[in-house]
């Protein structure tokens, strides 16, 4: 209970704008958020990312600490959130990493990289795969936009009948799908610069 006492005095320091509460506040919850983040991490976060993320967090909102709780069942609270808000936040917006990919995608991603020739044959699976996880990336949504315009090869006019679009929408639409794929690709080929 005395430390409940001790970080209660901090949080009222803290928010006079004593910086060196503010760092002894930090020093005193760190342990509890690390483990939390530790916990419920999304797969493509740091541990310390995310726990400067909910010190972020916590410190935006001190004046809201109503000190009827623990200060460390209100910071549990924030870090608990944040760490769902970042889980959720992963899986609207996929990332995908070079070290994600198989050996034979990476050769694609190499091969793409150092040359503008066409793919060999002993790489058209491993590029097809690579088109699949690059799909992946995209919203539903999007995912069946590319679908219907470049593997099905449906015109704006048939897209827009099936799916009730509108034809500037739909073009919209394409146009953004293009770049995402681009940066993920653009992504991809600057992480194997950076490997060689």
């Amino acid at each position: 209970m005395a430390d409940d006492v001790d970080a209660r005095e901090l949080v009222a320091s803290a928010l006079r704008d004593d910086e060196e509460a503010a760092r002894a506040l930090v020093r005193h919850l760190y342990p509890l958020v690390a483990k939390i983040a530790r916990a419920h991490r999304p797969q493509r976060t740091a541990e310390e990312d995310l726990c400067q993320m909910i010190f972020i967090k916590m410190f935006q909102n001190l004046g809201q600490f109503s000190g009827k709780v623990p200060v460390e069942h209100w910071v549990s609270r924030i870090a608990v959130n944040t760490c769902r808000n970042a889980i959720a936040a992963e899986r609207v917006r996929p990332e995908l990493r070079r070290a994600d990919l198989t050996e034979e995608q990476e050769a694609v991603v190499d091969s793409l990289a150092a040359t503008d020739e066409e793919i060999g044959p002993d790489q058209q699976l491993a590029s097809r795969d690579l088109v699949e996880r690059l799909l992946a990336t995209l919203k539903p949504a999007e995912r069946f936009l590319v679908d219907l315009m470049y593997l099905q090869g449906k015109s704006v006019q048939e897209i827009a009948t099936m799916t009730g679009w509108s034809k500037a929408l739909i073009k919209v639409r394409a146009f953004r799908v293009r770049q995402k794929l681009k940066e993920h690709l653009s992504r991809l080929q600057k992480e194997t610069h950076a490997i060689r």
